[in-house]
């Protein structure tokens, strides 16, 4: 079984360079794929010597991460965020789990950073997947290249595209919950603010919930404004 790991990416030569050394051990047992979406620091010529290919495309993530899978020789996807770390072991646990019959699922999060409530958070954010069978990318998302192709991939939306799959992907089999944790930088509740982010992530979701378009959600969260009716 052979995987690809696609990082779709804009801007992100602070995380990057970590990310991707972090992964050099797996590079026998994986292709490692950095997606672009048009960057303007130095994140190319980082992943261009980190990785095993590098894609340019438009922005998105969906969209990167579609482009990302289309030229992936994997048997599996593993789709990582650039600011996130992989446990101990991840592809052997993933592997061992698919081979009984699973076609994709996520593991748990460790959220990183000063706020004491990131801890919180990420139980928060493990229980909630349990209970919804909903993965978010913080959570690095896997999935083989059958089940992914078969339901077509990543909904090409601004935001809301990891809900979008898991929906798809619960029409073909359960998800699998790995409890080893990734690990993953709590930028956005720093930035923000732990408590306001909640109530604008929790305001973003009910929004999609009630059909509000993803472009719309997507240009409120990068300004952290709430969706209103």
């Amino acid at each position: 079984m052979h995987f690809s790991i696609i990082i779709p990416v804009l801007n992100e030569a602070k995380s990057l360079p970590a990310c991707l050394e972090a992964l050099q051990g797996l590079r026998h047992q994986a292709e490692i794929m950095v997606v672009d979406g048009g960057s303007s620091d130095d994140t190319l010529t980082i992943a261009t010597g980190l990785a095993d290919r590098v894609v340019r495309t438009h922005r998105g993530r969906a969209l990167q991460m579609n482009a990302g899978a289309r030229q992936a020789k994997g048997d599996v996807f593993l789709f990582l965020h650039a600011d996130t770390f992989l446990p101990d072991h991840a592809l052997t646990l993933i592997q061992q789990q698919l081979m009984q019959g699973g076609q994709w699922g996520r593991f748990d999060i460790c959220l990183c950073g000063r706020p004491v409530m990131l801890k919180v958070i990420a139980q928060l954010m493990n229980w909630r997947s349990r209970l919804t069978g909903i993965a978010t990318g913080d959570q690095a998302i896997f999935v083989t290249r059958q089940a992914f192709f078969s339901v077509g991939g990543y909904p090409d939306i601004a935001l809301m595209e990891d809900i979008a799959l898991s929906k798809l992907l619960k029409n073909i089999g359960p998800p699998i919950y790995l409890s080893a944790k990734v690990s993953s930088a709590g930028r956005r509740w720093e930035t923000f603010g732990v408590f306001r982010t909640i109530l604008l992530m929790w305001s973003l979701r009910l929004g999609y919930f009630f059909g509000a378009d993803p472009s719309e959600l997507a240009k409120l969260y990068h300004r952290g404004r709430f969706w209103k009716p």
